[in-house]
Order: C-alpha cells, then sequence, then structure tokens
C-alpha cells in the first residue's frame, strides 16, 4: 500500500512540476507576451510600414505566423509601375479605421489590382493584395482578415 502512495505522490509532483514547461512558449519571438516589440518582422525597415495601426502590436493572432513583408521593396514596386494603378480617393475615416492588421475586411471597399500589377508584386500563397482608397492592402483569401495595410501608398 505504502509503495503505491509513493508512486501516487512522485507522479502527482511530476506532473506539477512538468506543467510550466508544457506552458511554455516555444517561439518566444512569436508575441505571446515576451515583452519585445518586433516592429521589423514584417519588413519595416527605415520607419516605414503602417504608422497608426498598432506598428508592433501582437495580440490578434494567427495572422502574424504569415509571410514577412518587405514593405520598402513594395513601394519600389508601386513607384516603378504607376502605370498600372490608378490613385483612389480617401476612405471615410469610419471606415479608416477599420483597415486594420487582424480586422475582416469590410465588404465592398476594396479593389482588385491590375494583373500587370499583381504579377510584380510579391506573391504569397493564400493572400491576395487588394486596394482599398489610397492604401494597399494583403488579405487572407480564405478568411478575408486584413494581414497588412500599406497606408496611403495609392494617392
Amino acid at each position: 500500500m505504502s509503495i503505491s502512495r509513493a508512486l501516487l505522490v512522485f507522479t502527482s509532483l511530476a506532473m506539477i512540476a512538468g506543467s510550466p514547461t508544457l506552458l511554455a512558449d516555444p517561439d518566444p519571438g512569436n508575441g505571446n507576451g515576451n515583452g519585445k516589440d518586433k516592429g521589423s518582422a514584417h519588413g519595416n525597415k527605415g520607419g516605414q510600414g503602417n504608422q497608426g495601426q498598432g506598428g508592433g502590436k501582437k495580440g490578434a493572432g494567427a495572422h502574424y505566423n504569415g509571410p514577412q513583408i518587405d514593405i520598402g521593396g513594395v513601394r519600389v514596386i508601386l513607384g516603378d509601375n504607376r502605370d498600372y494603378w490608378r490613385g483612389g480617393s480617401s476612405l471615410p475615416p469610419g471606415i479608416q479605421k477599420n483597415l486594420a492588421r487582424g480586422k475582416p475586411l469590410p465588404p465592398g471597399i476594396a479593389k482588385k489590382l491590375d494583373g500587370r500589377l499583381l504579377g510584380r508584386l510579391p506573391h504569397y500563397d493564400g493572400y491576395e493584395w487588394q486596394q482599398a482608397g489610397t492604401d494597399l492592402i494583403l488579405v487572407t483569401i480564405a478568411t478575408g482578415i486584413i494581414y497588412e495595410v500599406l497606408n496611403d501608398v495609392l494617392n
């Protein structure tokens, strides 16, 4: 009887001691409360990116597991191919506020881009570039969740 109790106590202690290991974050850079701001994880180099959109905040979840975007490179491509896109008018402030990473794309505001421009922009499986007013957005095709917003690059 005492051997089974000792085994039970040992097993319980092993489970309690092992639980912090099971709860530990295997990827410390994924933004689950590690206190580090990795705003450059999406290619935000030289201070470029989506200021006003939460810049390096992690917390919405799955969209941070996607591709790393070279925003500076995308801006160069847009500048070199101005004939393939037309600047839109700015969106109303209420709709503009809803264009944020991790939020669903509001229905009916995004337009498809010219195929010639799409052929030059970086392609990411499962994602699609679209235009919303003067913003270029990268949207998850399956869910319609906004992955990246490049504010005012299409003006």
